[in-house]
């Protein structure tokens, strides 16, 4: 069992039906969180995923639009008597500023707290994030306006790969990070700096051999414009899907 739901499908401005994007993966042994956005215990309940399940959390860069939620989970799970150890993972850029903003709520003091883990990630192409007897999840550098990683997902049971682009230009390392992948996941947020429009996204799958391009961290609501998954599908011949809060994809 794998499974991938899209927790919120937005760039940095949400709207009423899309959340900023962020994702879930459930496997049987894990539940791995990629980003924290909005109020945590709420998608995830509405997504149909035990919060009390959750076993790790990626974080790819220090956004508010990718960890301001992250406080809020800490503390709900603490106050609804989570025992278990949490891993959080992400770049030493980004864990030297999680765990400055967790110290302003003063969390050191929270009695009973659970055992948080956090693992720096080296800031080089393809390195190794977590290993589990049933996946693999490897990171390399996005090009954006900070430190930002994009990830692989690989399992070792003939399931479906993905990859995430998060928040990047077109790049060479995201681009070697999803080469062959079943699935990639990859911006649509326009062609502007630090970003890639749909029709970048498309040629990304195409030179990568991409099975399908999930396209995601789109202008939603009334910032939303033109047709995305048709610039897309200009530049890349296999399936091209709008990624949508809530929306599962079978890694099986």
């Amino acid at each position: 069992m794998a499974q991938l739901t899209i927790l919120g499908s937005s760039n940095a401005i949400p709207s009423l039906e899309h959340e900023n994007s962020h994702l879930a993966v459930a496997t049987a042994e894990r539940v791995i969180l990629v980003d924290c956005a909005s109020n945590p215990v709420v998608r995830l309940e509405r997504a149909g995923v035990d919060i009390h399940a959750v076993t790790d959390i990626i974080l790819t860069h220090f956004h508010p639009d990718h960890v301001a939620g992250l406080p809020l989970l800490l503390m709900d799970m603490w106050l609804m008597g989570r025992r278990p150890q949490l891993n959080i993972y992400g770049l030493s850029y980004t864990i030297d500023r999680v765990e400055s903003m967790m110290a302003l709520y003063g969390w050191g003091e929270w009695p009973d707290f659970f055992t948080v883990n956090f693992f720096r990630i080296p800031a080089s192409e393809l390195a190794l994030v977590l290993e589990t007897t049933e996946l693999r999840v490897l990171s390399s550098p996005a090009t954006h306006f900070l430190p930002n990683i994009g990830l692989r997902f690989e399992f070792k049971a003939g399931k479906k790969s993905f990859a995430y682009s998060c928040d990047t230009e077109p790049s060479q390392a995201i681009l070697e990070l999803a080469r062959g992948v079943d699935i990639l996941l990859h911006e649509a947020t326009g062609s502007t700096k630090g970003h890639s429009s749909a029709a970048q996204a498309g040629d990304v799958a195409r030179e990568a051999q991409a099975g399908a391009l999930y396209l995601i961290h789109y202008p939603t609501g009334k910032y939303a414009s033109g047709d995305p998954v048709a610039e897309a599908r200009a530049r890349f011949p296999r399936e091209v899907v709008l990624a949508i809060d809530f929306m599962k994809i079978d890694l099986d």
